[in-house]
């Protein structure tokens, strides 16, 4: 099987209007939106049930900071079409953040928690539907005992399996469906820090 490498230099954002521009709901919306491919203002304010006033103001503040790109061989007249680039987007350390920013950040990581429940919500209410698809559903729960350096690597070596896969919709070949594949990594809280009193299952 022949594999596709997607070469994405990482981003690292530390800039508070590049964070207020990508924290905003309905811009993630947006983005989730044009994850499925290229969209106009309208066809967006359809999708969300916004209107296309709205959709276009947003579209060009996610532009100004090239979250997302125009597609100009698709344009006709006045009508602009937009797509999501695949893009390696980091964020400071913790360590590093000043109170905004890292409220900023926490705010974009809910929102993104929260579309991802909802998504994995509409996968299961049309499971049923799905046929082949239905059974395809790589899960996975482990614990690794690592050294930060490792946990790091470990991401690193992660993100570039995902890229391996990654292509665009014209690139991809016939059959292929857009699939979530999500990660995330936590050092697990020590027993012996619990606050005083709090309970242990």
């Amino acid at each position: 099987m022949q594999r596709y490498l997607c070469i994405v230099e990482p981003r690292e954002i530390t800039d508070v209007d590049e964070l207020r521009a990508l924290a905003h709901p309905l811009r993630q919306r947006i983005l989730r939106q044009l994850g499925h491919g290229p969209a106009t203002a309208s066809m967006l304010g359809k999708a969300l049930g916004e209107s296309s006033g709205a959709t276009s103001y947003h579209l060009r503040m996610l532009a100004k900071h090239e979250f997302i790109e125009e597609v100009p061989e698709r344009a006709h007249g006045r009508e602009r079409w937009w797509r999501s680039p695949a893009q390696d987007l980091r964020f400071p350390r913790k360590a590093s953040q000043d109170p905004e920013i890292r409220t900023l950040i926490e705010q974009l990581h809910q929102l993104k928690l929260a579309a991802d429940q909802e998504l994995f919500d509409s996968f299961l209410a049309g499971r049923a539907d799905e046929g082949e698809w239905a059974d395809v559903l790589p899960y996975s729960r482990g614990s690794l005992r690592v050294t930060l350096p490792e946990l790091r690597e470990f991401f690193d070596e992660y993100l570039a399996l995902l890229k391996r896969y990654r292509r665009s919709e014209e690139e991809a070949p016939e059959g292929a469906r857009l699939v979530a594949a999500r990660f995330f990594a936590f050092p697990v809280p020590d027993p012996g820090t619990r606050s005083p009193g709090e309970r242990t299952e």
